[in-house]
């Protein structure tokens, strides 16, 4: 099984904040999730992300998302 860090959206229409997820690869945008990662919030530009867990998923082979990787940055 395939697995990718991908952001998932939460919160309301002009208000929203995504998760930073670990989720199988086919799954969708806001399926259910194996494990939360972090959070996003773009109107405050605030990312808070555990380290570890983020550490220990890329270790086991996880796909970071191209979004999460501009986040990160």
């Amino acid at each position: 099984m395939s697995v990718s860090i991908k952001l998932s959206r939460f919160g309301a229409k002009n208000s929203a904040f995504y998760r930073i997820v670990a989720v199988p690869t086919r799954s969708k945008r806001d399926g259910k999730s194996l494990e939360i990662i972090g959070s996003y919030d773009p109107h405050q530009k605030k990312t808070v992300v555990d380290k570890k867990k983020f550490d220990k998923w890329v270790a086991n082979g996880a796909i970071v998302t191209s979004g999460v990787k501009k986040i990160l940055k």
